[in-house]
C-alpha cells in the first residue's frame, strides 16, 4: 500500500504539472463523446470519415460563433441601461443605510469609501503582478484551445483506429483492456449527453425567468449558468449568485427575492428529476462523492480540473471492475454430450461433423464488446 501510495502520488504530480496538455486531452474526449453521434450518422448517410469529420466540427464552432455573437450584440446593446439601473439601486441602498433602522452617518459611509480606494491603491503592485501572470495564463488558454481542437478532430477522425493501436500494446490482456474501454467510453459518452441537456433545461429555465423579470443581459446570464452547470453543485451556486447579484442592482431586493426563489425551486427539480432520470442511471455517485472528487479536481488542476474530475471518476469507477473481471472459460464437451445450442465448445475440440470449433476469431484480431 506503501509503494501504491508512493506511486499515485508521484503520477497525479506528473499529471498536474503536465496540465496544459493532459487537461485539453481530457476535455476533447467530453467534447468527442460529445459530437460523436453527428459523426457517426454522417458516415452511416454515406459520407466519408474525412468529410464527416470536418462537417461536425465547423457545426460545433458555428454554434458557438453564433451564440458567442448573439450575447455580444445583446450585452452591447443592454450594458449601459444596466449602468443607470445599478446607479439608481445604489442610491437607494445609501438612502436606506442612512434613514433605515441602521442609521448610518454619511461620513461613516463615506471613510468606508475611502478605506476601499485606499486598500487598492496600497495593492496596486500586487493587482499589476496579477494582470502580468494573468496575460501568461491567456497565452496558455489559447495555446490549450488550440491543442483541444486538434485532439478533437483526430479522435473523431481516427478514435476506432488509435483504440487498435493502443490495444496492441497490452498483449494477452488487451480483451480485458479492451472491454473496459468501451464500458469507459459507454459511461462516459452518457455522462455527457446527459450533462449537457441538464445544463441546457438549466439555461432555458434562468433565462426565461430572467427576461420576465425584465434583467439585463439575461442571455449572457443563461449562457453563464449553462456553462456553469458543468461543475456539479457548486457551478450552479455561483453562477446563480452572480445572477442574483445582478438582478438586485438592477432591479431591487425584491426581484432579487423572486429570483432566489425560482432558482431554489429549479435546483430542486433538477436534483430529484433531472439528475436521477437522465445522469442517475450512469454513475450513482453519493453527493458527499461528488464534493470530494469536485475538491480533489479544483485543487490539482482549478476549474477546468472541476469540470473533469466528475466524469473522470465516473469512468474509473465503471471501467476498473471490467479491467479486474475475467471471463468464464469455457468448458470442455464430454464424449456422450450431445452438442446443443447451449453447449458451448471449447478451441480445438471437434463437432459431429469432425471439423474443428476453434474461433474464427484469429490472434491478431481485437475483440469487440457486446
Amino acid at each position: 500500500m506503501i509503494i501504491i501510495g508512493f506511486v499515485a502520488n508521484y503520477v497525479i504530480g506528473f499529471v498536474a504539472r503536465l496540465r496544459i496538455v493532459t487537461l485539453p486531452v481530457a476535455v476533447a474526449l467530453l467534447l468527442t463523446a460529445l459530437l460523436f453521434p453527428l459523426t457517426r450518422r454522417l458516415r452511416a448517410a454515406g459520407l466519408r470519415t474525412i468529410y464527416a469529420t470536418w462537417i461536425t466540427m465547423l457545426v460545433a464552432l458555428a454554434v458557438l460563433g453564433v451564440t458567442g455573437w448573439i450575447i455580444g450584440v445583446r450585452a452591447n446593446d443592454e450594458f449601459p441601461g444596466l449602468v443607470r439601473q445599478v446607479q439608481a439601486t445604489a442610491k437607494t441602498v445609501e438612502g436606506w443605510l442612512y434613514t433605515g433602522p441602521l442609521h448610518l452617518e454619511p461620513n461613516q459611509l463615506s471613510k468606508w469609501v475611502d478605506d476601499i480606494a485606499t486598500m487598492i491603491t496600497e495593492q496596486q503592485r500586487q493587482i499589476t503582478s496579477t494582470v502580468l501572470a494573468g496575460t501568461v495564463v491567456l497565452i496558455e488558454v489559447l495555446a490549450a484551445i488550440v491543442l483541444l481542437l486538434f485532439v478533437t478532430f483526430f479522435l473523431l477522425k481516427d478514435g476506432e483506429r488509435i483504440w487498435v493501436w493502443f490495444l496492441k500494446a497490452f498483449g494477452s490482456a488487451a480483451p480485458r483492456v479492451d472491454r473496459a474501454g468501451r464500458t469507459a467510453w459507454v459511461t462516459l459518452s452518457h455522462y455527457v449527453q446527459g450533462t449537457v441537456a441538464v445544463a441546457a433545461v438549466h439555461g432555458v429555465v434562468i433565462g426565461i425567468a430572467l427576461a420576465v423579470l425584465g434583467v439585463p443581459l439575461w442571455a449572457a446570464l443563461a449562457v453563464l449558468i449553462f456553462l456553469a452547470s458543468f461543475i456539479p453543485i457548486v457551478g450552479i451556486f455561483f453562477a446563480g449568485a452572480v445572477a442574483t447579484l445582478v438582478t438586485l442592482g438592477a432591479k431591487g431586493p425584491i426581484y432579487a427575492l423572486i429570483f432566489v426563489g425560482i432558482l431554489i425551486v429549479e435546483q430542486q427539480l433538477e436534483n430529484h428529476v433531472l439528475q436521477p432520470l437522465i445522469v442517475g442511471r450512469v454513475l450513482h455517485f453519493h453527493p458527499l462523492a461528488i464534493i470530494l472528487v469536485l475538491a480533489v479536481g479544483g485543487i490539482l488542476a482549478g476549474i477546468a480540473g472541476a469540470v473533469v474530475a466528475v466524469p473522470i471518476a465516473a469512468v474509473l469507477y465503471r471501467a476498473i471492475p471490467e479491467l479486474l473481471h475475467d471471463d468464464p472459460p469455457a468448458l470442455p464437451r464430454g464424449p456422450d454430450t450431445p452438442p446443443g445450442p447451449d453447449t458451448p465448445s471449447a478451441p480445438g475440440v471437434p463437432d459431429q461433423n469432425g471439423s474443428d470449433q476453434t474461433s474464427s476469431t484469429d490472434i491478431g484480431d481485437t475483440p469487440r464488446a457486446g
